[in-house]
């Protein structure tokens, strides 16, 4: 028995490597914990997808058997390609629910302006626009499926972007849309606050009112975002 023991005694090196891997298993998964899944792993579906945003405004514009939507959300702070995945995301979420002729989502910073005749310029982080069938809402060869374009700075205490204007290649939209698991929509502040009882007043007292408005004669959507979508909302226009 004794010999037999011996013959299978683990050496002294054995023991010291057997209980490095050990060691090394076990600091692992403390990293793991302390790091948290997404460093290690990657960023979340949640985070592929953009961020969770909040409604600002809802412009719904009918004319000669067209619906336009316009809507603008808020983000907090984050890069230009994400507030473009965010108003991505949102633009087919609002076109699955509502199968409009073209949707427009312009992203705000969380400390951004609300109302729409301040919302032009820098104010605008990112602007998408999703025509799913472009030939029969603009009549133009050129037409594009998918327009996006965003500030590669951050926003400053005002929420006023810095930084270029970058417009992305209708390709990389597609690619970029294409890679999403699902399609959610922002949060709606009146109706949370209505299931809490609130009135749906926001902080400034005002209400979040999606509002229907018909455009004026001779002005079409254009195939890019609007630089100014306070102004174009008379005629979705031209110069887009």
């Amino acid at each position: 028995m004794r010999a037999l023991l011996r013959i299978f005694r683990p050496s002294r090196k054995l023991v010291f490597i057997i209980a490095g891997v050990a060691l090394l298993g076990g600091a692992s998964g403390g990293a793991a914990v302390y790091i948290g899944k997404d460093n290690i792993l990657g960023p979340s579906v949640e985070a592929s997808n953009g961020l969770t945003c909040t409604d600002v405004n809802l412009v719904t514009i009918k004319k000669q058997n067209r619906v336009w939507i316009r809507k603008y959300i808020k983000t907090e702070p984050t890069d230009g390609m994400t507030r473009v995945k965010t108003a991505l995301r949102v633009a087919k979420a609002i076109y699955d629910a509502q199968k409009p002729d073209l949707v427009q989502v312009v992203v705000l910073d969380t400390n951004g302006p609300t109302l729409r005749s301040d919302i032009r310029g820098r104010a605008i982080g990112a602007d998408v626009v999703y025509i799913p069938h472009p030939d029969p809402v603009l009549e133009s060869a050129d037409a594009k499926t998918y327009t996006a374009r965003y500030y590669d700075g951050k926003a400053a205490a005002n929420g006023l972007f810095f930084g270029e204007r970058v417009d992305l290649p209708e390709d990389e939209i597609t690619a970029m849309n294409a890679s999403f698991r699902d399609y959610t929509d922002c949060i709606d502040p009146i109706a949370v606050a209505a299931t809490k009882g609130g009135e749906g007043e926001d902080k400034k007292g005002g209400k979040n009112e999606a509002k229907e408005e018909k455009p004026a004669e001779g002005g079409e959507h254009g195939s890019a975002p609007a630089e100014e979508p306070a102004a174009a909302e008379a005629a979705p226009a031209a110069g887009h």
